[in-house]
This record gives structure tokens, sequence and C-alpha cells, in this order.
């Protein structure tokens, strides 16, 4: 199952496959017994390496092919202000970059392509474009073109799905997406430098600040409603990364070619091939040397761990797994997600009896050789503000049968499958996607367990759908989806308002709540600049989500990347971003 990710710089992305949930504050410990459960030899996750232990010196004129693993072609969307789809993403990462680094904390630093600086009140933050920063044409990279991003994602003719809240904040930002100002009065440009301004303080400005710049130059000509669908986004896209495109063969394959201008140095290797890989051959393809460097699902790792010419790294990824609930639509003219007036999945009992209902557990052992462990929270592990108090709902189909019968849920006509509240019948279109071998079985299996509790659940149309039709259902609020089941790449900033809030586009539940508000906003308060603070607000919040269930946190993950041998220089910690400069091959 594909990701789909958040990312603004108030927000990261993911990956590709995924499926299970229940957390542990030490999930190498939580993953590494040899043997649990009958005849299920677990993976020991402990000893995944996360560089190439290739120390050797890069030859010169290096070439390597990257995998971008997916059953379906990329969607071409080639620029961090409108992409969506983690397939994108993967591309992009290879030739442009946002201004800022981060610590291992996921904070800022001074290490990357800009400066930052943040004023005592907490309210002002200026960032300084460093000298050598230049766009793919020699241009150099400005303040103007950071300003020109919000300019872009704050207009009314933005069709994407980055504005949000937090940008709201920025002063003048709301005046200028009503239409009442042509600029956005808390944003300041001189030269290389950059300023904005705040309505009140918000601790995402140290780890979430929007910093992708676009190429005002480059761009200024095409109206900013047809800039996601224009040539210069998906055909000739320009960055300021490692890498130039050299050449795109849509949806299949990008050639590119050594950025040797690059801020941070001349890249190690001459140029890079990225072609889709289906899933179902990824491992042969590593064998027989056709890829380089690809991601590698958890059901082939039998597989690729008997490979002589692969080092399998592997990390604990920051994404999960959730079943979400229909609760209603987004109104578009309003720009904010509406709960239906009696939905169907309105009363909590049903969806906290869907969760006792399902054995994640058993999923991430038996599935994913516990490459998979189950999800205690939408906040995922890698993250100190994941509450480490909350369990996840365990298996228990006898509380599933108790909570549907208090709820109303009950087998009028002895079939054994249960009727709704008022007696009628009460079916239920579950979609989800394709991907991998494992994506079939594992919606059957919780279509099954679904069904020993007495609910009539069913495939939405019979049949998987593949990404970009996934998420177009969710997008579209089709009336024939009941629940489905999805992945998310969470953010480098704690603040999960992008997929929860009232005005988040990808809050494809529609699940509002007044107290979800009340938590969101003290999360990004003044106050939440005192760590503790933040904990706890973020702690009470996930207790509201695990007690209302709007959603239901399947599974954390093992990430794992199959790479070759030869190559040097490969840091999986460090993400695909900061590091694709720093790779080389050695034959």
């Amino acid at each position: 199952m594909k990701i789909k990710s958040y990312s603004k710089v108030l927000s990261a992305l993911a990956i590709s496959s995924l499926l299970l949930a229940a957390c542990s504050n030490d999930t190498e410990k939580s993953s590494t017994k040899e043997k649990k459960g009958k005849d299920v030899e677990q993976v020991d996750t402990s000893k995944f390496p996360t560089k190439t232990t290739n120390q050797g010196e890069p030859i010169e004129g290096g070439h390597l092919t990257y995998g971008l693993v997916s059953d379906t072609p990329f969607e071409g969307i080639l620029n961090k202000v409108f992409y969506q789809g983690e397939p994108d993403n993967q591309v992009i990462t290879f030739f442009d970059e946002d201004l800022l680094d981060t610590d291992e904390d996921y904070v800022y630093t001074n290490e990357g392509a800009a400066s930052y600086e943040i004023s005592d009140d907490h309210k002002t933050v200026t960032l300084t474009i460093k000298d050598n920063v230049n766009w793919h044409d020699g241009k150099p990279v400005t303040g103007a073109d950071l300003e020109y991003a919000y300019l872009v994602m704050g207009s009314k003719d933005y069709k994407g799905v980055r504005y949000d809240e937090q940008m709201a904040l920025i002063e003048g930002m709301e005046e200028y997406h009503e239409g009442k100002a042509d600029k956005i009065s808390g944003i300041k440009v001189d030269g290389k430098k950059i300023t904005f301004t705040f309505k009140k303080a918000n601790p995402s400005v140290t780890t979430g600040l929007w910093t992708y710049p676009l190429h005002k130059e480059y761009l200024k000509d095409v109206p900013i409603a047809d800039l996601e669908s224009s040539d210069k986004i998906r055909k000739n896209p320009i960055g300021f990364g490692p890498f130039k495109v050299k050449k795109i063969v849509q949806g299949e394959a990008v050639e590119f070619e050594a950025n040797k201008d690059y801020y941070r140095g001349e890249p190690k290797l001459d140029s890079v091939t990225l072609k889709v890989v289906n899933p179902s051959i990824v491992v042969k393809s590593l064998e027989n040397g056709d890829l380089d460097v690809a991601e590698v699902l958890a059901e082939q790792y039998e597989q690729a761990k008997e490979l002589d010419n692969v080092e399998l790294l592997g990390k604990v990824e920051l994404a999960y797994t959730y079943i979400g609930f229909n609760f209603g639509h987004y109104d578009k003219e309003k720009e904010e997600n509406v709960m239906d007036e009696n939905p169907k999945f309105g009363d909590k009992r049903l969806r906290q009896a869907m969760a006792y209902a399902i054995n994640n557990e058993e999923v991430g052992e038996k599935m994913f050789k516990g490459l998979r462990f189950p999800a205690n929270s939408v906040i995922t592990p890698n993250f100190k503000y994941n509450n480490k108090d909350l369990k996840p709902y365990e298996y228990n189909p006898e509380k599933a049968k108790e909570l549907l019968d208090e709820a109303g849920f009950v087998d009028t006509n002895n079939d054994g499958i249960r009727e709704d509240a008022d007696g009628k019948e009460f079916k239920i279109n579950f979609a989800s996607m394709s991907g991998s071998d494992v994506s079939e079985p594992l919606a059957r299996y919780y279509i099954q367990q679904w069904e020993q509790v007495g609910l009539d659940v069913e495939l939405q149309d019979g049949r998987l759908h593949e990404f970009n039709s996934f998420y177009d259902l969710l997008k579209k609020d089709n009336d024939k989806v009941d629940i489905y089941q999805a992945a998310w790449g969470v953010a480098s900033d704690p603040d999960p308002s992008g997929i929860w809030s009232r005005s988040a586009e990808f809050n494809y539940t529609r699940w509002v709540s007044e107290k979800n508000d009340e938590l969101l906003a003290k999360g990004i308060s003044e106050e939440a600049f005192d760590d503790q603070y933040r904990i706890d607000t973020y702690n009470e919040w996930q207790e509201l989500i695990h007690e209302e269930v709007p959603v239901i946190p399947t599974l954390f993950r093992y990430q794992l990347a199959g790479v070759n041998e030869r190559v040097t220089g490969y840091d999986y910690l460090a993400g695909r971003q900061y590091q694709w400069h720093n790779v080389g091959v050695t034959k």
C-alpha cells in the first residue's frame, strides 16, 4: 500500500508499502524475537544497518539506477507546492530541496541552503539564503522565490492542498487569501533575505516552516491556476538540488545529470536513472544489477536477504497505516470539512468495536515477519511526542460484540449478520489499495475478522484500487466508500493539523470536533514553546483520537532498502534528501 503524505516543510513525506499497528517505546525490542507464534520466524530488526558499508573511492563518471517501486506510473506533478503522491516526491528529491536542514529531532539548523533566526518573542523568523545557492539555469535563489511560493499557495487560484491554519498565522496572509490585498504584509524580502512575521508565536516555526521556494523568474508568466498542469512543472521542472532533470518519460522514468554547481559540492555521480519498477520484480532486478537502490517490501525480505550483491538497510518509518471512517464531505467554498448530520459511523461504539475486531499483532507477525507492528497512535514512535502510555486496540472479538450489542447493532433475523440500530440492513463498503502481493490478502483478512463479529463488509466495487484512483475516491468524497485503508507519511513537525484540522483537505475522514480544534490550537500556541506543555497537549490529543476512533491506527513499520554493494555513501536515516551528492559507485 502506498503512502499519502503531506509535504509542507511544515510537514514532510514518506514512501510506499505499509500495513499494521501497536506501539512500543523500544521498537527494536518489539521486533527482535527470533520466534513468536507458531512457526513464524521473526526478523531481527536490530541488525539492520542504516548506512552502506562500502568505503571505497567512487569512480569518476559513475551512474546509478534508482528503482521507484510502484504498480502504477508516477503522476508527474514535479513540484513540492503541488504534488500529493509519494512517487512524485521520490522524483523531486533528486533535483530540488528546501532551504533548511534539520537535526535528529527535526529542528531547523543553519547547515542547509539558508541560515535561520527567530526573534526573542518567537513571532519573527528570518532566513538568509547562502550566496552559492543557484537554480539549475544559473539564476540565484532569492527571498523573492520563497515569497512567491507563499503568494501561490495563498492565492484563491491555487488548486493544491497546502494552504492551512499555520500559513494563515502569517500577518496579512488571510487578507491576501481573501483577495483583499495584493501582497502578504507579514513577509518582507531584501535580496537573499526573507522575514516572516506571525500574528502569534507558534513553536512549529522551528520545525515546520514552509521553505521550498518557487523559481519566480521561470514561472511568473504562467497563471497560478495553470501552474500545476504546466510543462514547466510536469515536463521541464527546475530546482536547485544535486541533479538536473535531463529527460522525462512521463510516468515511467527520469534521466538526471549532475549539477556541478551544487552548493554542497559537486555530486560524486555523473548521472542517475530513476525508473518505475513493479513490486513483483524488485528483488530480481536488484539481483541482476538492473537496480542499484530500491525499496524492498516486507513480504520480499526472505528473498532479498539471500542476495550476495545487495545490502539491506532498515529503519522505522515516519508513517503509519490506518483504517478511516467516512463522516462527511469537504466544502470547497467554506474551505472546511463538514460532518453529515447522521453519519453512518456516528456511534463511536461501532468504531471501537471494529478496532477490537482486528488482530494487527498477528498481521505484523505472520504477514510481515515482525517488520510491521501494531500502532498505538497516529504520531509515530520516532517522535518524543508519541504517547507511550497509550495502548493499541488489542484483538478482543468478545469486547467488539459487546460494544455492538450496546450500540443496537444486533442480528434480528438469525442469519449471522447484524442489522443497524433501526433494524435495517447494515452493509459496509471498504475501499483499499493495490500495490503488493499482500494488499488483497490483508484486506480480505480484515473483512473476515469483521464478519466474525457479525458485520457485513465488502470491498468497494469488489476490487482493490490503484493509488491514484483510490485517492481520487477519497478526495471526491465518494459516497460509496464507507471505510477505507490508507497510509500516511508524517511530518518533520509534530503538529498533526495537516491531516486532522477542520480545514485540511487531507482530512479524508471529514471528522471534526471542537475538542480537536482546541487541542490542535494549543499544540501550536505560544505556551507550546515549553516542550513539556506541548508533549502533554499532544498526549491529550492522542487520547482523544484513541477514544473517538475517527481512524483505527493499524501498523507502524520497518522500511527496507536494497542497495547494491558497489554503492558508497548512502545513508538511509538521512532520507532521500540532502545526501545524493554524497552517493557514488566504486565500479
